[in-house]
């Protein structure tokens, strides 16, 4: 039984004059108790928004539909408790921006302890003894508990926004750009902790960012997403060697490569606009392999292969280019 399922999830936003904006369409994904899965995709394609519905948390200007099913409940059935009674003790969010996820006024081991208190799982007193044990496991002093986030530094606060949502013991871990505005070495020690964790606690991952080489070092899998869809998933490895949508090739040939004196090339053209559904393949404008069957049919999520899925109406064409000696290949 899978650990999370998500079926047809689309996300609306109500525009203030008039219209909506539709910024996650026909999603679904599956994962397992303790796969890792990264999503992946540009600035502004729906990663965080459905991170966000996904938790219900969406604010009230949002629409939703579809199915969130963890652990045998649906999360998006109307009504808060359902949800409540599983963020935090089944998944809990690693929020991107740290400084922002914590209150400026309250204690880093207060604020890490209040989810253990208010799911019940703990007595204050027996929180605040948890949130120093797991301030110790995402490597900060216990001691340093007692100070407020900004005396933290940004690898700091990233750790300790850990440990808060390891509070509740969740099975769960969802990581929104975790390793955002850190630098390198610290973005390096950040990677390094996620991945530990996870093992060492059997945590399920689903990990979102834009960065390639991060998703290829933590997760199995992946599902790339483009104005708001998922346009490819499957096990990392295949994607990399032989990726089925040519939106996924050129994601990797915009990625600088230590290993690979090859040029970077960026991937020209912007995003379709959000407010208008598509017509066509919405990557067909930017798409160095668009046919003219692109520009007059929108492509389906199909099967390419054993646990690999691509919309896009030349993937079987771009899987035999692979197989013949790409730069994946």
């Amino acid at each position: 039984m899978a650990l999370l399922e998500v079926r047809d999830l689309n996300v609306w936003f109500r525009l203030p004059k008039g219209g909506r904006v539709h910024a996650v369409q026909d999603l679904s994904l599956s994962l397992d108790p303790g796969q890792s899965m990264g999503l992946v995709g540009e600035s502004g394609c729906g990663k965080t928004t459905a991170l966000t519905a996904i938790m219900a948390l969406v604010p009230s200007n949002a629409e939703v539909s579809g199915r969130v099913i963890f652990d045998g409940d649906d999360l998006l059935v109307p009504g808060e408790r359902n949800a409540r009674k599983h963020r935090w003790t089944g998944l809990s969010l690693v929020f991107q921006g740290a400084m922002n996820a914590f209150n400026p006024v309250v204690r880093v081991e207060d604020q890490i302890a209040e989810p253990m208190v208010a799911h019940r799982m703990r007595e204050p007193r027996q929180a605040i003894t948890r949130a120093r044990e797991l301030l110790e496991l995402v490597g900060i002093s216990p001691s340093a508990g007692r100070r407020y986030p900004h005396e933290f530094s940004g690898g700091m606060r990233q750790r300790a926004m850990m440990a808060m949502a390891l509070a509740c013991d969740p099975r769960l871990l969802i990581a929104d750009e975790p390793t955002t505005a850190l630098d390198t070495m610290v973005q390096a020690q950040i990677l390094t902790l996620l991945e530990r964790l996870s093992e060492e606690l059997g945590l399920g991952l689903l990990l979102v960012t834009h960065d390639l080489p991060v998703v290829s070092q933590l997760c199995d899998s992946a599902a790339v997403m483009y104005a708001g869809r998922i346009v490819e998933s499957g096990p990392i490895a295949d994607l990399f060697h032989s990726p089925a949508h040519p939106y996924t090739r050129m994601l990797f040939d915009a990625t600088p490569d230590l290993y690979d004196d090859r040029p970077v090339i960026s991937i020209p053209g912007t995003p379709p606009r959000l407010d208008r559904e598509p017509v066509c393949c919405p990557f067909a404008p930017r798409c160095d392999s668009a046919v003219d069957q692109c520009f007059t049919q929108v492509p389906v999520l199909e099967t390419t292969g054993r646990g690999r899925t691509a919309a896009c109406l030349r993937a079987q064409d771009m899987l035999s280019l692979a197989s013949r000696g790409s730069r994946h290949g």
